[in-house]
C-alpha cells in the first residue's frame, strides 16, 4: 500500500511539473509581438548618445530584463573606468570545463540630429508600416535585446546548453571602446570566462542575405602637419605652409580615388581596400569675426581617417605616408592619432576562418539555414567593432546583426529597422545560441568510429 501510495505521489509530480513546463512554453509562444516590441522601443528611448550617454538607465533596464530569466541568468556589473558600467550575464552550463560563448553587444549610439529625423531620434516611433524609427535601432541596440529575447525562448522551452553562455553589454564603443570591450578583453574576469567564440555586431542588407563579417579594418586616424614662414596674402611664393599641405591632399586624394575605383568596378569589397577620408581641416590666423584674410599662415594641418583591411602591406602604406604624403623634404610631420594593428597578438592576420577548418563557422552557418535565413559571401567589416579586441587574442568572432531586406543606416538619419525583422531576428538567434551552446567536440576516437 504503501508502495502504491508513493507511485502515486511521483505520478502527480510528474504531471504537475509537465502541466508547468507545458503552460509556460505555452505562455512564451502567446506572448504578442507587442510585447516583445515594446520592450525593444524601451530600450531605444533610454539616451545613451555621446558624449553623455545616460548608461546608469540603460543597466537598470537590462538587469530588470534578466531578473526575469532567474536563476538561469547570473549577473555581475563591472566597472573598469567610474561611471561607465559594464553588465555581464551568465547562463553556467551543465559542463562549464568547455570553452563559452559570449555574445556581446555595446549599449552607447552616436549623437543625432533632430531637426533631420522624420521621427524624434529617441521616440521609438513605429510607423504605419510598422518601421522602428530610433538612434540604435540598428547599432546596435536591436542585437542586445535579440540576445535577451532569444535566452528567454530558450528558457521557457526547457533548454539546458552545454556550454557557458556570456553576454556582455558593454559602453564606449562608438568611441573606440577602450574603457569597454578592450578592458574586458585584457581583464582577468575574462580570462576566467573561458570564450571560445564571440559573435557581434555586423550590418543590415538590403537584399534577402543576411550579411556576416569575418575581420574588420583596422582604424589608422593620421594628421599630418605642414610648416612654413608666414607671408602676405599677396605674394606667392615656393612652400608655405598651406601650399605644402594642399599639395599632400590632392595626393591623399588620388590614392582614395585609386582604391574607391575598385569598389566601383566591383574587383573588390568595401572591406577589402585601403579607405582614406579627410575629416578635418586647420589653418589661418583667426579674428573675432573670422580669419585674417592677408596673412599667410605658418602652419596647416589636415585629419585623415585611414581604415586598413587584413590583407593589407602596413609597412608599404606607412611609408608612402612619409615619402609621398608628409615628407620632411616639404617641411611636414605626421602623427597617429590612432594606430591599431592589422595582425592579432600571435602575428597572424586578425581574422576568423569561414570554412569547415572552423568548427563555430560550420554551426553558425548550420544554425542561421535552420532558422530559414541565408547568409551572403563573407565580409571584411568596412570599419570597426569591439569585436577586435577578441580576434586580437586569436579568439574566433563573427559580426552579425540580422536585418535583410534594410537599408544601412547606422550613424544615419532616420535610422530604423522594421518590426517584422527584428522578430525574425530572435528566432535566428536562438538557434543561434542553441548550436553553439550545445556542441561537443570529436575526439580522435570519435573520428576514428566514424571512419571506420
Amino acid at each position: 500500500m504503501a508502495n502504491h501510495n508513493l507511485c502515486h505521489v511521483i505520478t502527480l509530480s510528474l504531471l504537475l511539473l509537465l502541466f508547468v513546463f507545458s503552460s509556460t512554453q505555452q505562455q512564451q509562444e502567446e506572448e504578442p509581438p507587442s510585447t516583445i516590441v515594446s520592450r525593444f522601443q524601451h530600450y531605444l528611448r533610454i539616451n545613451t548618445a555621446h558624449p553623455n550617454p545616460d548608461y546608469s538607465s540603460a543597466v537598470d533596464f537590462l538587469l530588470s530584463q534578466s531578473q526575469t530569466l532567474k536563476p538561469h541568468l547570473r549577473h555581475q556589473l563591472l566597472e573598469f573606468v567610474p561611471g561607465k558600467p559594464l553588465l555581464l550575464l551568465t547562463w553556467p552550463g551543465s559542463d562549464p570545463s568547455l570553452p563559452s560563448i559570449l555574445l556581446n553587444s555595446h549599449t552607447d549610439v552616436v549623437p543625432a540630429e533632430p531637426s533631420k529625423w522624420s521621427h524624434p531620434p529617441f521616440s521609438a516611433s513605429i510607423s504605419a508600416d510598422l518601421k522602428i524609427f530610433a538612434r540604435g535601432s540598428q547599432d546596435m541596440k536591436c542585437v542586445g535585446l535579440q540576445y535577451l529575447e532569444a535566452l528567454r525562448r530558450l528558457v521557457a522551452s526547457g533548454f539546458v546548453p552545454r556550454r557557458t553562455i556570456h553576454v556582455s553589454f558593454v559602453p564606449d564603443e562608438e568611441t573606440g571602446g577602450h574603457d569597454g570591450a578592450e578592458r574586458l578583453a585584457a581583464s582577468g574576469r575574462f580570462r576566467e570566462m573561458n570564450v571560445g567564440v564571440v559573435l557581434d555586431e555586423g550590418l543590415a542588407s538590403e537584399g534577402q542575405d543576411y550579411r556576416v563579417f569575418y575581420g574588420e579594418r583596422s582604424p589608422w586616424w593620421l594628421v599630418i602637419r605642414a610648416r612654413g614662414a608666414p607671408g602676405h596674402g599677396a605674394k606667392m611664393y615656393e612652400g608655405s605652409a598651406a601650399e605644402n599641405l594642399m599639395r599632400s591632399v590632392e595626393a591623399v586624394r588620388r590614392f582614395r580615388a585609386a582604391q574607391f575605383d575598385m569598389v566601383k568596378a566591383g574587383e573588390r569589397a568595401d572591406g577589402d581596400v585601403v579607405s582614406v577620408n579627410l575629416v578635418y581641416l586647420k589653418a589661418g590666423t583667426p579674428t573675432p569675426t573670422g580669419f585674417v584674410m592677408n596673412l599667410q599662415p605658418s602652419e596647416a594641418e589636415a585629419g585623415f581617417d585611414i581604415r586598413v583591411p587584413p590583407n593589407a602591406d602596413p609597412v608599404a602604406l606607412e611609408r608612402r605616408i612619409a615619402e609621398e604624403w608628409a615628407p620632411t623634404s616639404r617641411n611636414m610631420t605626421f602623427e597617429f592619432k590612432q594606430k591599431t594593428p592589422i595582425n592579432d597578438m600571435f602575428g597572424k592576420p586578425a581574422v576568423t576562418a569561414v570554412d569547415s577548418s572552423n568548427p563555430w563557422w560550420t554551426l553558425f552557418e548550420r544554425a542561421v539555414k535552420k532558422a530559414g535565413g541565408t547568409l551572403s559571401k563573407p565580409e571584411i567589416f568596412p570599419a570597426a567593432t569591439d569585436a577586435r579586441y577578441f580576434r586580437d587574442l586569436g579568439i574566433p568572432a563573427i559580426g552579425f546583426s540580422p536585418m535583410a531586406n534594410t537599408p544601412v543606416l547606422l550613424h544615419d538619419h532616420n535610422e530604423f529597422l522594421s518590426q517584422d525583422e527584428y522578430l525574425k531576428g530572435i528566432k535566428i538567434y536562438e538557434s543561434i545560441i542553441r548550436e553553439l551552446a550545445s556542441y561537443v567536440e570529436q575526439t580522435r576516437n570519435d573520428e576514428s568510429r566514424a571512419e571506420l
